[in-house]
């Protein structure tokens, strides 16, 4: 969580997203390119694509919510079935990382007896 964002200002957001495009960016351009001549015949199947071989891996998927005013007092206190309110509006979008890469935009949504966020913009 981060404290003290305000995440429903479209501006900042867009600041955001911007940022997160221009990591994204930086990080494509240092791939080399490699060219390499097919010396199989043309009856052997395609390649696998090289995604699958690392869909293993894993990774830290986080959504930030902006608690004001939340003290370390509060954080002691905290017991199960505590609830601790957000500076966040039910209906605005909270973002959502991949180890700390910004890719989206998400809304919460209730499934049944679960929690679920819906994806409603990517980075």
């Amino acid at each position: 969580m981060r404290i003290g964002q305000s995440f429903g200002n479209p501006a900042k957001r867009r600041i955001e997203r911007e940022r997160a495009r221009a990591r994204m960016n930086t990080a494509v351009s240092k791939l080399e390119a490699t060219v390499v001549a097919p010396s199989l015949p043309a009856s052997t199947p395609p390649a696998q694509d090289p995604l699958d071989s690392v869909q293993w891996m894993p990774f830290t998927l986080s959504l930030d919510l902006p608690v004001v005013g939340f003290t370390i007092g509060d954080l002691l206190r905290l017991t199960k079935g505590s609830i601790v309110e957000t500076a966040t509006h039910h209906t605005s979008d909270v973002p959502l990382r991949v180890n700390q890469l910004l890719i989206g935009w998400t809304e919460f949504e209730v499934i049944g007896d679960r929690m679920a966020v819906r994806i409603t913009e990517q980075a």
